[in-house]
């Protein structure tokens, strides 16, 4: 566990979090279309336009989220989760400013918070 500065609760608007992240989506399930489709040259424009409206869909269906702000070292993670999901969690529940630990684990945080349970996050961005 880490020593951390809670900075925000955040809403993330619209339906995606990370700009890159689904330009790789799009560009990722286009070159599945492309393979799927036995190859065929020719229809990159189409196999894009389909595959952005299966990523965007998808993404509508996962629904709203929220993230986090936290101070580690330096850096600041931005740490996306699911209110649905998030084992009670309710924006304010920890101070913008104290200290909480934290646990990072790949492209996941772990915040613990003051009932003793665990925020499980997954870091959308790092900044700094």
């Amino acid at each position: 566990m880490i020593k951390a500065r809670f900075s925000a609760d955040r809403p993330v608007p619209g339906p995606t979090p990370v700009v890159q992240d689904i330009h790789e989506a799009i560009r990722r399930r286009a070159e599945e279309i492309y393979v799927r489709n036995g190859r065929a040259p020719g229809h990159d424009l189409e196999n894009w336009a389909q595959a952005e409206r299966e990523i965007r869909a998808e993404a509508e269906l996962r629904g709203p989220r929220t993230a986090v702000v936290v101070s580690v070292n330096g850096i600041r993670y931005v740490g996306e989760y699911r209110p649905e999901l998030s084992d009670g969690y309710v924006p304010g529940e920890i101070r913008a400013g104290g200290k909480v630990l934290v646990r990072l684990d790949g492209d996941r945080m772990f915040i613990s918070r003051p009932n003793g349970k665990e925020l499980e996050t997954r870091i959308v961005q790092k900044i700094g």
